[in-house]
């Protein structure tokens, strides 16, 4: 069962409970741009992961299958239990060393960008943490824990962590102590300082109480969300590359071999010594902050809040057939998706040439379409309603074009 497809209509209702929560109490925790950055992320991981996931998948059943120790029922509800705590001590060493490994903060970045915190940022997650995602996983193969459960408990670790991104709860007491709480996670998210790089736990903090990692959320120190190396781009392909991009470019410029290799495995942060010598960077002054922001007129925001609309029930409907679909179905798919967020992002960004990007994407779209009727893809065999929705779409978005552009040359009054 996909628990992630089911529990998709109870994020976003979820997120509007927030949206008028935050009307309610005069505050202001989201930003439409932003938000729709991590929505677009979180969409194009699932859309991706449709062919990823097989990575961390067939790993794990080899394991499981070869080096099993034990032999345990996946009937049983105790060896649920056991999976369920089991899969929260492997992940807060996958997440603790997410934040300490150059390599892997590069994947995990992604979900630590935004410059708010709210509900739309949990579902900002990465595209590329299944590269070496899987190996801390192992350990619940060799102890025996079947596929199923390992599945089912990642679930459930995955959903729990939804409802603590929020900033309207505050501290909860003596469940703070056990438990990851919207405040220990709110400091998780934190560029300050006293609070980087603490509270890895996804469901239980007891790991982090007991292996030094965790903080408080301190009333003195009001949290700054976001990254020191800051994303300062709405494109969430570039959210997905940002950090390699960037070691990359700190290897390209060492002269040693050996560092050239080493920066991808040192602890976060580390520079070789000529690099830093030669490139130096400055640290973010938090009294200074400035949030990214891109002005961008109401009515162009709304139709990319529309355009992003349908992206969305696009990557629900993979999420619903992905399994039915082959390998090239599945990659023509997540390049598609990939294309329209990576447009939407360039629309958010007010781009010179995102009309002509807009433009080819309207008119790819029929012929995707026919190749995608003709492959008898699930549920698209019924051609009249499948055309009549396009053409109504593409006609709809292009008159959206025509009019926006109109408004954005008209002449100013005298």
């Amino acid at each position: 069962m996909n628990y992630i497809l089911y529990a998709v209509p109870v994020f976003f209702l979820l997120i509007g409970l927030e949206l008028l929560a935050d009307r309610w109490r005069g505050r202001s925790s989201y930003r439409l741009a932003d938000a729709l950055n991590s929505l677009s992320a979180g969409v194009l991981s699932t859309t991706s992961g449709l062919l990823t996931a097989a990575v961390g998948l067939l790993t794990y059943t080899f394991a499981w299958q070869q080096l099993a120790i034990f032999q345990l029922a996946a009937e049983d509800w105790r060896v649920w239990l056991l999976a369920f705590v089991l899969y929260d001590f492997c992940y807060y060493w996958l997440h603790r060393l997410g934040h300490e490994r150059n390599i892997l903060w590069a994947a995990h970045s992604v979900h630590h960008q935004s410059e708010e915190y709210n509900l739309s940022t949990a579902l900002r997650q990465t595209s590329t943490g299944f590269i070496f995602g899987w190996i801390f996983y192992l350990p619940m193969a060799i102890v025996g824990v079947p596929p199923l459960v390992f599945l089912g408990v990642g679930a459930l670790n995955l959903l729990y962590q939804f409802w603590v991104h929020t900033r309207h709860i505050p501290k909860l007491g003596w469940f703070e102590w056990f438990f990851v709480s919207p405040s220990n996670h709110r400091v998780h998210h934190a560029q300050n300082p006293v609070y980087m790089d603490r509270n890895y736990g996804g469901v239980f903090i007891l790991w982090d109480r007991l292996f030094g990692s965790f903080q408080e959320e301190r009333d003195d120190e009001p949290v700054v969300f976001g990254v020191t190396t800051p994303l300062a781009s709405w494109n969430p392909l570039w959210a997905n590359l940002q950090f390699y991009a960037v070691l990359w470019q700190d290897a390209v410029r060492a002269a040693s071999w050996w560092d050239k290799l080493r920066i991808w495995f040192m602890r976060t942060g580390w520079r070789p010594a000529d690099v830093e010598a030669r490139h130096p960077r400055g640290k973010p002054d938090l009294a200074r902050f400035e949030k990214f922001v891109v002005p961008l007129g109401r009515p162009r925001q709304l139709y990319a809040l529309l355009q992003f609309g349908v992206y969305l029930l696009l990557g629900s409907y993979l999420l619903a057939v992905g399994e039915q679909l082959t390998v090239p179905q599945l990659i023509l798919a997540c390049a598609w998706m990939a294309f329209g967020l990576y447009v939407i992002g360039a629309w958010l960004e007010n781009r010179p040439f995102v009309l002509w990007l807009e433009l080819v994407r309207l008119v790819c779209n029929p012929p995707l379409l026919w190749w995608v009727e003709a492959q008898g893809w699930p549920g698209i065999g019924v051609a009249l309603p499948v055309w009549g929705l396009l053409l109504g779409y593409s006609g709809l978005s292009l008159l959206g074009l025509i009019l926006l552009q109109r408004q954005r040359v008209a002449p100013a009054p005298a």
